[in-house]
């Protein structure tokens, strides 16, 4: 939970066709979440054709999907972004994604980079599936303190 003072993101809502909320939609974007990120359905909460939530680690951390009739629509790189704690994370990811783009051509990567900015090398991937935001996986690895000798 959050602490007093420091409020934080704790979940993206998208509007969906209704159709991807149909069975078969669901099925498709629970597996390749699942597999890909390890977020889960709350089946509770899922209305056929209405509503998909996914827990993104923890219960006050979702991905939430609702049906409209003109759902959100997105450029390529409209995205929202995934931060991890290690280089091996990141790239345990960007395999993931890389796995499940073989066995399913609908799912659009944009190739692992890094920038170098002052003090911080960030290296970060995008995936997109099924969705209209796509995931930018993040890793911010800051550069040590120059020592003062």
């Amino acid at each position: 939970m959050p602490k007093p003072g420091q409020p934080r993101f704790n979940h993206i809502a998208m509007s969906v066709p209704a159709d991807l909320l149909g069975e078969e939609g669901r099925r498709d974007i629970v597996s390749f979440y699942s597999e890909v990120f390890g977020w889960n359905e709350l089946p509770t909460e899922t209305i056929d054709r209405q509503r998909l939530i996914l827990s993104a680690y923890t219960f006050d951390q979702f991905v939430f999907l609702i049906a409209d009739d003109e759902p959100m629509r997105a450029p390529r790189l409209d995205h929202f972004g995934l931060g991890v704690g290690s280089m091996e994370e990141l790239d345990a990811f960007y395999q993931r994604a890389l796995d499940y783009r073989a066995k399913d051509e609908r799912v659009s990567i944009i190739d692992k980079k890094t920038e170098q900015h002052p003090a911080l090398s960030l290296t970060s991937f995008y995936v997109g599936y099924l969705l209209p935001l796509m995931v930018e996986v993040q890793y911010f690895a800051f550069d040590a303190a120059p020592s003062s000798s």
